[in-house]
């Protein structure tokens, strides 16, 4: 284990890995995807937020998820089964600004679809740069998350990067820009292992918790044998939150 960020110091480890399987990846919206009982936790971010060294850390080991030199290239979401206990679902980044819009239209569809339709789902663990102001991605994702109900963990990645005493400043702004308590947020270094163990122990009690209820999807009502009123409902359906800001996601 030497070497590896986050590495045990003495204090109990909330999260030991003692086993970690590659389930598959899901490319499409409603498409396959492992079945599994498990509970899961999710994670998400922007392309460029420090995700894969964060997973790396958080599992203690140095190639458990690869760190790409190009931010957006993932464009599935990969489970991985840990202890036989709970699925970790990696989601593709969003919002890396060099990455055709085609390319971006693609998994928007993938991550919402999974977010309203993942039964076993027991919270998201959202990162956020600590360098960086929450974007407008990123507030469309936090407002999917909240008007979904899914219980969100809000990770501020790469506190490494910046002075310990600008730490605490830049938690209480971004704290402020998403409408969270400071002491809410995790300060995460994947380097010097910063949060680790914090982290992994709001995940263990996100496992513990029951599942979040399968969003609703809202339809107009339908007047019998009308086109009319058929074509309204299809586009209340198509219209919301998404996450180029474009608009909201269907509820």
């Amino acid at each position: 284990m030497s070497g590896v960020p986050g590495a045990p110091t003495g204090t109990p480890d909330p999260l030991v890995i003692r086993s970690l399987e590659f389930l598959g990846p899901q490319a499409t919206a409603g498409g396959w995807r492992p079945d599994s009982t498990l509970p899961e936790v999710a994670f998400a971010g922007r392309s460029n937020v420090g995700k894969s060294s964060l997973l790396n850390a958080l599992v203690r080991r140095k190639a458990f998820a690869r760190v790409s030199r190009t931010p957006g290239r993932t464009r599935e979401i990969n489970f991985f089964a840990v202890n036989g206990t709970f699925v970790l679902a990696d989601l593709p980044g969003y919002g890396y600004a060099r990455i055709a819009k085609s390319r971006q239209a693609e998994w928007r569809p993938l991550i919402e679809g999974y977010l309203r339709h993942a039964p076993t789902l027991r919270g998201v663990v959202l990162l956020l740069d600590v360098r960086r102001d929450p974007t407008d991605e990123d507030q469309v994702m936090l407002e999917l998350l909240t008007e979904t109900g899914i219980p969100t963990l809000i990770c501020v990645t790469k506190v490494d990067k910046v002075g310990r005493d600008v730490v605490a400043a830049r938690m209480k702004a971004i704290a402020e820009a998403i409408g969270f308590a400071p002491e809410d947020l995790i300060p995460f270094s994947a380097i010097d292992g910063r949060g680790r163990d914090d982290l992994a122990a709001a995940i263990g009690q996100l496992v513990a918790e029951a599942p979040v209820a399968e969003a609703p999807v809202a339809e107009a009502p339908v007047a019998e044998g009308s086109a009319d009123s058929a074509a309204a409902g299809e586009g209340q359906r198509d219209s919301g939150a998404s996450l180029d800001g474009e608009g909201a996601a269907a509820s």
